[in-house]
């Protein structure tokens, strides 16, 4: 399956391809998640593709420093965040399906995560 996502205004666009439909999200209490009220579904980095200039992105780090949260420096809608599995080494992405207009979010099986104790 294919998903195209943006930010809200268009300047980051993206493709995420899966074998899968996405069902599975992750709702995370964090600082950052719980003020941008994102959820969450984690594929390997491979699987998503930038399709505009990747100048575009802001990026932010925050505690440890672990991953880099990606957000439009126009509109401020924060799409994806890139990182490392803790489990496998290796490079993932973090995708905001909330960015993906084609997902219907109900139906969606919610995980929380509770971030705010990491």
């Amino acid at each position: 399956m294919q998903y195209q996502g943006s930010c809200h205004c268009g300047n980051i666009a993206f493709t995420v391809d899966t074998a899968e439909p996405i069902v599975d999200v992750v709702d995370c209490n964090c600082s950052l998640c719980r003020r941008r009220g994102g959820l969450l579904w984690f594929a390997p980095r491979a699987a998503l593709t930038l399709n505009t200039d990747p100048a575009l992105l802001g990026t932010y780090q925050f505690n440890k420093h672990h991953l880099e949260h990606h957000y439009c420096a126009t509109c401020g809608i924060a799409p994806f965040s890139e990182g490392v599995d803790p489990r496998s080494g290796q490079a993932m992405a973090a995708v905001n399906v909330r960015c993906l207009p084609d997902l219907a979010l109900e139906g969606l099986k919610i995980t929380h995560f509770d971030g705010a104790r990491m």
